[in-house]
């Protein structure tokens, strides 16, 4: 049965398969149980299919049939079905209460459980549990644990947090494991594994583990850590086993991506039909799958279901007010034309209108004196679209003027000066319900509505004072992308947020102080000095973090030690290093040692080349794939040719603005340096396509008219270089190798001086590349004179 068959009334056929068998209920009753267990539109269908394809169900309840059919047997039954049959097991033909299925076949629990060797007695019987090793056991050799699990596990968590109350502890491991066998494989994982509870728990062998430590953190208990998601490594919920490690639902469903049948998009199916997997786009999108939306009466997707039948996403649910035609109390919607109640009944009225004496649908007056929409005042004449639309409520554009007001205005009714930029972007959001949907996000409204109000200031500062969050950060970047608030450099205003935190947690006063002088006053102000105004990169940042967090490893190893930067000998220093071996450690060891901190040397390690293997043809082979292959997006096609021909870092590439792109009529040029370097034609016309193309994915704040070449997920941001990386991952192309095998090639043909010119970079650090590819500058200009002669 296809996901999105063709079945016009599946609760009907399957009502009437079901009664043509069933004389003891009523077909009211018979739909009343199908719509309960096949709440869905593709478990209707399923379930009316399998009932067509084979009625007999109805009679022998013998599988092979889908769970929905054996859900409704026992549905039919307990609601007082007589002849229609109870499922019965596929072995023992047992009637069953309960489904344990396998494949499609219904099995009782003494049949669905399977028969091996038992570990304990070797005899071969139904395995109802199994050890700790993962054998099987019979009822007869049960594994037995005298010791006391719950201690066990208790003393475990203490072990982690000193500080945790043991009746709270044992609180949460009762709630997570209400039976013994639970408590038992839970005690055994943690056991032999300590760390699945200090951040290893995508390694549990059992899921308990991570309920536990759900538990143990909603009960305030600190030292237990909720582990990443070893995919995606975000800290999310993760339960699900993939490759023998427990990931998110997100990596789950990439994992299970296939290409859809019929839009081609690489997703996780939802259905299947004759052709292949349905993605969830197509299948909500799937005509047969669209209803009449009972408030505004266009066939759309369902959103949700109410009392008196399917909703949109525009027409949610309504409350219930007295009809202002009717006077009935029932769900209404608000006319456009009025600007009063009116329930479903009246919208489909019709009557002798009692001022002009046609006969028209109701649009306004009583039932006793109707009348039509010519004869009926509007209530908004100030909106052309609320006076032609009829449908309940007002149209977006004036609800979001509406709304605006509300949030953006003072006692007064006047929008306050200074959001008024913001007002503006916000009034010309195309279209206007995403505007909308953004303001009803929690944070934005309220944060908005105190500023007008006097209770906030509308600053940077002021955000910093509320707790962190995506939806806060994406209302930062509207605010300084509609200019309502400056810019500034928000990944340096987090490193320095990070560096502080972490100099308030140290507990040791000189190490305090060590650490404020190293990551506060010499880190972040060489960065800042660096970057000279500009934005950090995100490898600028990364390696700011590890050479801090580095630094910080080695106080603590010599705390353990029982030493200081003031005794600790080279011979320290170097056992040090081969126990855990640190290499943005020597940053900090360099720097104590100038500040007369400490007596120790770190040898500095002279770069000589690359070090992998550089693949010449598998580059170029790239590079003409990317040039050819129009299905493409242009932006990851430029940005990964950049990478191969002109070997631009991900950073680089990833702020690229449209000045640095020169067009004049056919000649393209693009300034990566201070000389700017002529595109070939298939390149240039990229370039072309992304300059008069600046949208990016953001729609609030964002009028297309970005100096961003790549712009970002947020208005007035260009791209982050670690999605830039991630799609150029999704092409075969390494970033980092790419780089460096285009490098290599470069430096060996062009002068130092001329590439560092054309590709923007230090003329030392290209006269470094020249020696690794032992480029010839002789041959270079020998060969310049020859082409000169020539052209002479």
């Amino acid at each position: 049965m296809s996901g999105t068959g063709a079945l016009a009334d599946p609760v009907g056929l399957a009502c009437r398969l079901v009664c043509e068998v069933e004389e003891t209920l009523a077909a009211e009753a018979v739909s009343r149980v199908i719509e309960a267990v096949a709440g869905g539109r593709a478990k209707r269908r399923r379930l009316a299919q399998a009932l067509a394809d084979r009625p007999s169900v109805l009679v022998d309840g013998l599988s092979p049939a889908p769970r929905v059919v054996g859900d409704l047997l026992i549905a039919l039954r307990e609601a007082g079905a007589g002849e229609t049959s109870a499922p019965r097991c596929a072995a023992c033909g047992k009637e069953l209460r309960r489904l344990h299925r396998r494949g499609e076949d219904w099995l009782c629990s003494v049949c669905e459980r399977t028969s091996e060797p038992c570990s304990s007695c070797g005899e071969v019987a139904r395995v109802i549990t199994r050890d700790r090793s993962g054998r099987p056991r019979c009822k007869r050799c049960p594994e037995q644990d005298s010791r006391d699990l719950l201690a066990l596990i208790t003393a475990k968590v203490i072990a982690l947090d000193g500080g945790a109350d043991e009746a709270v502890v044992a609180e949460a491991i009762f709630k997570v494991t209400p039976r013994p066998s639970q408590l038992a494989k839970l005690a055994w994982a943690v056991e032999d594994n300590p760390a699945l509870l200090s951040g290893d728990g995508h390694l549990s062998p059992v899921p308990s583990v991570l309920r536990l430590i759900e538990a143990l953190n909603d009960a305030g208990v600190n030292g237990v850590l909720p582990p990443l998601c070893p995919r995606c490594h975000r800290r999310v919920r993760i339960s699900k086993l993939l490759g023998g490690e427990r990931v998110c639902r997100s990596c789950i469903a990439k994992s299970r991506a296939e290409r859809c049948s019929r839009c081609g998009t690489c997703r996780e199916p939802v259905t299947r039909d004759g052709r292949g997997p349905v993605c969830a786009n197509c299948f909500i999108r799937d005509p047969a799958n669209l209803e009449i939306c009972v408030s505004c009466g266009r066939r759309r997707s369902v959103n949700t279901r109410s009392p008196h039948g399917p909703l949109c996403l525009t027409c949610g649910p309504l409350p219930n007010l007295a009809c202002s035609i009717c006077a009935a109390n029932a769900p209404c919607g608000i006319s456009r034309l009025t600007g009063k109640p009116w329930c479903f009944e009246c919208q489909r009225r019709s009557a002798r209108c009692a001022t002009c004496g046609e006969t028209r649908p109701i649009r306004s007056g009583t039932l006793g004196e109707p009348r039509c929409e010519a004869c009926t005042e509007p209530a908004f004449p100030d909106c052309e679209i609320c006076r032609e639309r009829l449908r309940p409520g007002r149209c977006p554009d004036c609800r979001l003027a509406r709304r605006l007001r509300e949030l953006l205005s003072t006692e007064s009714g006047e929008v306050l000066p200074e959001l008024q930029p913001l007002h503006d972007a916000l009034s010309a959001t195309t279209p206007p319900s995403t505007a909308l949907g953004w303001l009803r996000r929690a944070g934005v409204s309220s944060y908005l509505a105190d500023v007008a109000a006097g209770r906030r200031e509308l600053s940077h500062e002021g955000l910093d004072a509320l707790a962190r969050n995506s939806v806060l950060d994406h209302l930062r970047s509207v605010l300084v992308a509609t200019a309502t608030i400056p810019a500034r450099d928000e990944h340096m205003a987090r490193l320095e947020r990070s560096f502080e935190e972490l100099v308030s947690s140290r507990q040791d006063p000189d190490q305090r102080h060590i650490v404020q002088r190293y990551a506060l006053w010499h880190v972040l102000r060489r960065l800042r000095q660096r970057n000279a105004g500009h934005e950090a990169t995100s490898e600028q940042l990364g390696v700011a973090r590890r050479q801090v967090r580095e630094s910080v490893a080695l106080l603590d190893w010599l705390s353990g030690e029982n030493l200081t930067l003031g005794t600790c000998r080279q011979g320290d220093l170097d056992r040090f290093l081969v126990e855990v071996p640190r290499q943005f450690a020597a940053h900090f060891v360099r720097w104590a040692s100038g500040q007369r901190l400490c007596r120790l040397t770190y040898p500095a390690i002279r770069w000589s080349g690359p070090t992998s293997a550089l693949d010449h043809e598998a580059r170029w082979s790239t590079a003409r794939r990317l040039l050819a292959d129009d299905t493409l997006n242009p932006r990851d096609r430029f940005s990964g040719l950049l990478v191969l021909l002109y070997a631009q870092s991900v950073a680089s590439i990833s702020r690229m603005t449209t000045d640095q792109v020169e067009i004049e009529g056919a000649l393209v040029r693009l300034r990566l340096g201070s000389v700017p370097v002529v595109l070939p034609e298939a390149l240039a016309s990229l370039a072309v396509r992304l300059v008069r193309n600046t949208k990016g994915h953001a729609t609030v704040g964002d009028n297309g008219s970005s100096h961003w070449l790549l712009p970002g997920g947020q208005p007035g941001r260009h791209i982050h270089a670690e999605s830039l990386r991630q799609r150029l991952m999704a092409l075969g192309i390494k970033p980092g190798a790419a780089h460096s095998t285009a490098m290599f090639q470069l430096a060996a043909e062009v002068p130092a001086a001329v590439l560092a010119q054309m590709l923007g970079m230090h003329v030392e650090v290209a006269v470094a590349w020249q020696q690794a590819s032992s480029g010839d500058w002789m041959a270079y200009a020998a060969e310049a004179g020859r082409r000169n002669r020539l052209h002479e």
